[in-house]
């Protein structure tokens, strides 16, 4: 039996040797905008999750446009940093404005990982007429007794406004009366 030789794959290894450029290209500009040690090989890893995250999420097909803002973001830092040292910025002089940009690339790095990470995917839409709850999902939990003596109130004020206005009271104008938050005037009007 022969022994199978290991061929690399040319799609991966100019991926790997892109990343690597890239890496570079993103830590000379952090330190040559003052961020030096380790801080300036944290900012290529923190563009490149970025990347990551966001193309993650376009590939779910939830929340599409946070994933696009987020990409076209982390490609613009990547991008960006890749252009910059390609000899069109003096490394030794780095402009005012750009110190400031990578400076404040952190904040909106972890902003955008945040959102990417802890924003809930919505639900895909259920089928019309579908009327079955999903796997998994809890039973609605019904809402709290209501306060006897508040009903009993309410009870009084949906009397006085029919006897006035011919009309039974709707949910807002209970509201307005008893000075409660909607949903709770809502559950009161449905017990009246």
């Amino acid at each position: 039996m022969r022994a199978q030789l290991v061929r690399p794959d040319p799609v991966l290894v100019q991926a790997v040797i892109a990343a690597a450029l890239s890496f570079a290209h993103i830590h000379d500009l952090a330190a040559a905008a003052g961020q030096d040690g380790w801080k300036a090989w944290a900012y290529p890893i923190s563009v490149d999750l970025l990347l990551v995250a966001a193309w993650r999420r376009l590939r779910s097909g939830n929340g599409v446009a946070a994933g696009w803002c987020w990409f076209l973001i982390a490609l613009t830092a990547s991008l960006g940093a890749n252009i910059a040292t390609a000899g069109l910025l003096d490394l030794g002089d780095v402009p005012d404005w750009l110190r400031v940009l990578v400076a404040g690339w952190p904040a909106l790095a972890f902003l955008g990982g945040t959102l990417l990470a802890h924003t809930p995917e919505p639900e895909p839409p259920a089928p019309a007429g579908d009327e079955r709850r999903p796997e998994g999902a809890p039973a609605a939990v019904p809402p709290p007794p209501l306060p006897a003596a508040l009903v009993q109130h309410a009870r009084k004020i949906a009397a006085e406004h029919q006897q006035r206005t011919g009309q039974p009271i709707d949910a807002s104008a209970l509201r307005a009366r008893l000075g409660v938050p909607a949903p709770l005037a809502e559950a009161i009007n449905r017990q009246l």
